[in-house]
């Protein structure tokens, strides 16, 4: 049965890596993959592509020279934009080029670049033929709403190849410093990339499909959390399978032994991982609702492996899995005394004994470093960042926005506001924005097109009308992504909610901000007591205690707050960095309490099947001598492959690495090491009330 289980996903599983390397075929990175569902800017967004406005994103191309441009610079400027134009993915005649208004060693010309068309692809092809019709003398970029989806496509392109290396090198490292083996890190990685091969298929079909929506940043978490969590579930597979090779001398049974034993543990920390990520499901946020299924298969696919493949390997390698340094059977087998396991465990021994010895001063201390800590978490700034500021690496768009700001002022290429309003109020929605201080022009959307970049702000004659409305952009005086133009959005809707039968909608640029920031606090308030309910009625019926899980979840709860408040001195005092992306305290916080009690689950259900054979304080130091080790690693795995996500060139990716690897490492050498344990014994037997557990003496042995 072992030899059969091993080539089905040998054979099976193996072949469907290939879909892996394809999911970028299925994967969405424009800007309606992230918004906010049903907000204000996502249906002006909509409305919006009835006036041909969407059929393609505008790619800003900008020269600039040492010294102003002549008239020979603009002419040949002129010819390459022609050039541009006869591209297939070219929908619009060129607009421009046009000398810049500030600084006239700068000029501009914009073409719009196919709905249909790939945008990374385009502005690709696009670059690489500026490179060819070089004008001497001057320096091209391309920036614009193309040139940032371009550079932002090309920052994901790290995560097929570059983030997949850098994780399982990691965790290899680790498996052999932890298991000073072999073989056995192989078979771990084995399990971990069929994992993947699977999920990676399983995700693919979904997203063709269009059951899920898949994009560069769930695609990377995607990565990550099967690597990290198929090698957590493996760790703690092969401890177990150690112990029971200690007391049989039979492999296979050992194997099927160990694989019993951790089953309920697995499933309770997977389920626990599953049912949290869905829980994002509740979100209105596009890209925060997508990631959880996406990722909730990929864990699914890590526990499958997890305890299907490697419990099949280990019976096929028997003890030779762990050469040079078999273990053999000894013959204390399950008699072996606390003293004992405590003897044979050095390190955890002493760190149980020292826990036993003084539990209430360890729990004090660590709940007094953690609420340390957590005093900053109120500080995190999420209030998001620019688009300028999301990359980490010096990109073209930004490097060309900086030289069109320089060329054409500070709101140049500002993006407007767009108001959406009933075409029968339009001259009293029009005179309302340009009544506000905020506000510098309102133009109209014309049969023509857009208005003219150069034209003055009346020189729309015919506006275009759809279905009876009018779409009408709004320049700001502040710069589109400053607080100052967020609040100018604010009072624009309040201005024109008062004109009644108007049905003014504002969207935008900063409006989409402003409705993203709201959003994701509203998703924060509404999914996280989703997730603490469904991780405590989990660990209910796994721990058969009422208190227990409370306990758990309240410390993981401080462990959260504790890692946002350490990342907000990082973040804001020690690097500077813009503020966060308003949705990384919810994936911190989803992938810090469910896969953060995932530690506290191993270490509380080994506690509760040691109580039962030895009563309540023997059964906790048991528990955190024999499960120390296999979970410190596993902890530490699954902090390098997070921190893998940092190899991905941008802000938020970076941000979240950091807040997740920290997290996950606070949970594990601090919460499940000291804090739990040491709240465990100082409660008493009563932690387990009112399950069996709890009625055992706290001094019986079995």
């Amino acid at each position: 049965m072992a030899l059969l289980v091993t080539l089905v996903w040998v054979l099976g599983a193996g072949p469907l890596g290939s879909f892996v390397g394809r999911l970028g075929e299925v994967q969405t990175n424009d800007p309606a993959a992230f918004l906010p569902v049903g907000a204000e800017s996502t249906e002006v967004d909509a409305i919006a592509e009835d006036f041909d406005r969407a059929k393609g994103a505008p790619a800003i191309v900008v020269y600039s020279a040492d010294d102003d441009l002549t008239g020979q610079d603009l002419a040949a400027v002129r010819g390459v934009a022609e050039r541009v134009g006869e591209r297939p993915w070219a929908v619009e005649p060129v607009a421009g080029p046009f000398p810049g208004t500030e600084d006239a060693s700068v000029a501009q010309f914009v073409v719009t670049i196919s709905a249909d068309a790939d945008t990374g692809e385009s502005v690709e092809e696009l670059r690489a033929l500026l490179e060819e019709e070089a004008v001497a003398g001057l320096t091209v970029q391309v920036t614009g709403p193309a040139g940032y989806a371009a550079d932002l496509s090309a920052a994901f392109g790290g995560i097929d190849s570059t983030l997949l290396i850098v994780a399982v090198v990691a965790v290899l490292i680790i498996l052999v410093a932890v298991y000073r083996s072999p073989l056995l890190p192989v078979l771990v990685i084995l399990a971990s990339l069929l994992a993947l091969g699977l999920s990676g298929a399983l995700v693919y079909a979904a997203a063709d499909t269009g059951v899920v929506s898949l994009n560069g940043q769930s695609q990377g978490i995607l990565f990550i959390l099967v690597v990290g969590a198929c090698t957590d579930y493996a760790l703690l597979l092969v401890a177990r399978y150690r112990e029971e090779l200690s007391v049989r001398e039979h492999a296979p049974r050992a194997a099927l032994a160990a694989a019993r034993a951790v089953t309920g543990p697995v499933l309770a920390s997977g389920g626990t991982v599953i049912l949290g990520l869905l829980c994002l499901l509740a979100a209105d946020l596009s890209s925060t609702r997508s990631l959880g299924p996406v990722v909730a298969i990929g864990v699914a696919a890590a526990m499958l492996s997890a305890m299907t493949f490697l419990p099949a390997a280990l019976a096929l390698c028997g003890r030779a899995v762990f050469w040079p340094l078999a273990p053999h059977r000894e013959d204390t087998g399950q008699a072996r005394s606390t003293e004992l396991v405590l003897s044979q465990h050095r390190v955890w021994g002493r760190v149980a004994a020292s826990v036993g010895r003084r539990p209430r001063t360890y729990w004090l201390a660590c709940s007094a470093l953690l609420l340390a800590a957590a005093a900053f978490a109120p500080q995190f700034d999420a209030g998001g960042s620019g688009q300028s500021e999301i990359f980490r690496t010096e990109v073209e768009a930004v490097d060309g926005q900086e030289t069109l700001t320089r060329g054409f002022g500070a709101d140049s290429s500002a993006a407007p506001a767009l108001v959406v309003a009933d075409a029968e109020h339009l001259d009293e929605v029009v005179a309302t924005a340009e009544g506000l201080p905020e506000v510098t022009s309102a133009a109209l959307y014309t049969e023509d097109g857009p208005p003219a970049a150069e034209g003055p702000p009346g020189a729309a004659e015919s506006p275009l009308v759809v279905d009876g409305r009018v779409l009408v952009e709004v320049v700001l005086a502040a710069a589109p992504e400053s607080s100052e133009a967020v609040d100018a959005v604010r009072e624009l809707r309040a201005e024109l909610s008062g004109i009644e039968g108007a049905d003014a909608l504002v969207g935008g640029v900063t409006a989409t901000d402003l409705d993203t920031l709201e959003t994701a606090q509203r998703d924060f308030t509404v999914v996280v007591p989703l997730v603490l309910v469904v991780v405590f009625l989990v660990l209910v019926p796994l721990l058969r205690s009422l208190l227990a899980p409370l306990l758990l979840v309240a410390a993981n709860v401080l462990s959260f707050a504790a890692t946002l408040g350490v990342g907000t001195l990082l973040f804001d005092h020690v690097l500077g960095l813009p503020g966060a992306d308003p949705v990384v305290p919810l994936f911190a916080f989803v992938f810090l309490v469910a896969l953060g009690v995932d530690y506290s689950i191993f270490l509380m259900s080994r506690a509760r099947e040691e109580t039962l054979d030895h009563g309540h304080r023997q059964g906790v130091l048991r528990a955190l001598t024999v499960t120390g080790g296999v979970i410190t690693s596993a902890g530490v795995v699954l902090a390098a492959t997070f921190a893998a996500l940092a190899v991905i060139p941008l802000l938020f990716l970076f941000q979240l690495a950091f807040l997740v690897a920290f997290g996950v490492l606070v949970d594990t050498l601090l919460v499940r090491t000291l804090l739990v344990p040491a709240l465990s014994l100082d409660a008493g037997r009563s932690v387990w009330w009112p399950g069996r557990a709890y009625k055992r003496s706290p001094d019986s042995s079995a």
